[in-house]
């Protein structure tokens, strides 16, 4: 196999894992049991060494088609020739029927005769441990050598309807398909020896039948009733499928490795749940109408801190089962996607030290008070804890929101975070009539609103800049409005806009920064345009009343999403994704976008705007 581009892959999930499916009927990425555990495929980041499953044409020429069973994270691949049409259903089972992981694939004949070719090769813990082949009546069993001695490490048992023959370390069928003839092949996490449920009869239908339920009935209890229904219901069934039931935690992203340069560095692990990226997911959810998410959010908070050995303190990122410990390691025997390499596991910034964490939770515990359930005792605590350490740290210099590897900076998002913590403290204690210094913080507070005034204003460029003496603009200033500490219309914001659209805007695509231009942060090379940036973006010019040019840049952005609706990080000048996939940053700056120009269309004067969609 050669690599497919990122855009071509689509995505299922058991709200504990993920999957990764091409369009040519590949699985090419699968961790077990978590997330964040070790692969067991993993031909995305290496084809030839990586594992894949792959349910495809025997022929080649094929035309591929993808799409999702609406309102679910059910996917269907289609392969269409002149001989035939053939297809595959994927989905992990979620819900009561979940007994363990499984992916289902559901092949069918849809017209004449189509042909299958099937190959399964695992390749457990990151292509590192080898495997033996058992073969029994109906079904295989790949089991790791040595697995037994390591939690996260899972044998697979792959139920078949026609016989498998081995080949080295694979098994692979041929088999021929006829018009509405299925065959249902099952994959899943069970030790040699042990019953399965699977093995009952039309147990794949059950579980279809009950996946599909599960899922149209979460997007129901959605409230949104606006523009882009489509784009924003796939963003929230996205963002749910980087959530753990388990845990209540909530990844960044489903993968890890996937360059944010093809053949560059910038190949980091984005599997873990950073403090940022989680509240800004689970205020998204608030917003759509979710409550289950952000509870569960909340509670893994409330765990963190219980663990934390400083009052009010807590890392910026853990596990998704909240282990503290995330090192990180380079993966020497995988080549990476097109030769990016180093793959790395494990993530080097989650000792750092990033101000602005606090104040991303603080406005997601706002939201969770107001629209949710009231903060209880212990939460108040907790935060309240944190406030009081953002009063005596918001001048410390860090890494700041990008992570970046260069030093630390006294930056600007940090200093604005430190602020919204502040803020929301208040306005959360106010609410309340919650016990709090709230002098205190109301005078720190306004200290940082005239610092951040006087001491990051570029009155050359007449623009705010990324961090204290430096000219570098960064688009992470773009939430400065966006978090209430300045009106949308003031001068300095909209002289700030017009800079950062003159420097970092390409059409609807922006950048977060210019590294290489001014910009340090530690790591050689460039990197594409930063989508979540793209969003904010177009908010800004939303709340500065440039509504037709947001809606414009907005339906451009749709232009950037692949054949599902799904973003991965970044994307290049060609459109073509980059960094890992899907992320959750993307899908809920496109909510909060497509949300901001929903309300500001809806007060234009008027025939009342019904849901539409844009596709």
């Amino acid at each position: 196999m050669s690599y497919r581009p990122i855009e071509d892959y689509g995505v299922i999930g058991d709200l504990r894992t993920v999957a990764l499916v091409a369009l040519d009927g590949s699985l090419d990425f699968l961790c077990l049991p978590d997330i964040d555990s070790p692969t067991v495929f993993g031909a995305l980041l290496d084809d030839e060494r990586g594992g894949s499953f792959r349910i495809g044409p025997a022929a080649e020429g094929a035309r591929l088609k993808q799409l999702y069973l609406p309102d679910t994270n059910i996917l269907l691949t289609r392969f269409l020739s002149g001989d035939g049409v053939g297809e595959v259903v994927d989905f992990m089972p979620v819900g009561s029927v979940r007994h363990t992981h499984a992916v289902v694939r559901r092949v069918k004949g849809v017209r004449g005769t189509f042909r299958f070719r099937l190959r399964c090769a695992p390749r457990f813990d990151y292509a590192r441990l080898p495997h033996r082949i058992e073969r029994h009546p109906g079904e295989v069993f790949f089991v790791p050598e040595g697995g037994a001695e390591r939690g996260d490490v899972m044998a697979l048992r792959l139920q078949s309807p026609v016989d498998l023959r081995v080949e080295g370390d694979d098994v692979v069928a041929e088999f021929e398909l006829g018009p509405d003839q299925t065959m249902d092949f099952v994959l899943e996490a069970v030790p040699p020896g042990e019953h399965s449920p699977a093995s009952g009869h039309r147990w794949a239908e059950r579980a279809f039948r009950h996946t599909h339920a599960f899922w149209h009935e979460w997007l129901s209890s959605s409230d949104y009733r606006g523009r882009w229904q489509e784009e924003v219901s796939r963003s929230a069934l996205a963002m749910k499928l980087l959530t753990s039931a388990r845990h209540g935690s909530i990844a960044a992203a489903a993968t890890f490795g996937l360059p944010e340069l093809v053949g560059g560095e910038r190949n980091w692990d984005y599997r873990y749940t950073w403090i940022r990226d989680a509240s800004f997911t689970a205020a998204a959810f608030i917003r759509l109408g979710f409550h289950e998410e952000p509870r569960a959010f909340v509670r893994w908070v409330e765990q963190r801190y219980r663990e934390s050995t400083e009052p009010g303190r807590l890392q910026i990122m853990y596990g998704v089962d909240g282990r503290h410990e995330l090192t990180e390691e380079i993966l020497p025997d995988l080549r990476g996607y097109e030769g990016s390499s180093p793959v790395r596991v494990g993530n080097g910034a989650y000792d750092q030290l990033q101000l602005d964490i606090y104040g991303e939770l603080l406005h997601v515990v706002d939201l969770y008070d107001e629209h949710v359930e009231a903060v209880s005792h212990d939460l108040w605590a907790h935060v309240s804890d944190s406030v009081n350490w953002v009063t005596e740290n918001w001048r410390l210099a860090d890494e700041g929101i990008w992570e970046t590897r260069g030093g630390r900076q006294e930056f600007l998002y940090a200093r604005l975070m430190c602020w919204v913590a502040l803020d929301r403290g208040l306005r959360v204690a106010g609410r309340r009539s919650l016990p709090a210094p709230r002098e205190h913080w109301a005078a720190v507070r306004d200290e940082i609103h005239a610092e951040i005034h006087k001491e990051f204003w570029d009155e050359r460029q007449g623009a705010f800049v990324q961090h204290r003496g430096d000219s570098t603009l960064d688009a992470a200033s773009l939430l400065m409005p966006l978090m209430g500490f300045i009106s949308p219309v003031d001068p300095r914001w909209l002289s700030t806009l017009r800079a950062i659209e003159n420097s970092l805007v390409e059409d609807s695509l922006v950048y977060r920064y210019r590294s290489g231009d001014g910009a340090s942060d530690g790591l050689s090379g460039t990197e594409g345009t930063f989508s979540m940036c793209s969003y904010w973006f177009i908010q800004c010019l939303t709340e500065a009343g440039e509504v037709d040019r947001a809606q414009l840049f907005f339906e451009k952005m749709h232009s950037y999403a692949n054949h599902l609706g799904l973003y991965a990080e970044e994307m290049d000048g060609t459109g073509r994704n980059l960094g890992n996939f899907p992320q959750a940053f993307t899908h809920l700056g496109l909510v909060s976008a497509a949300l901001c120009l929903n309300r500001a269309l809806a007060r234009r004067p008027g025939p009342a705007a019904g849901p539409r969609s844009s596709r």
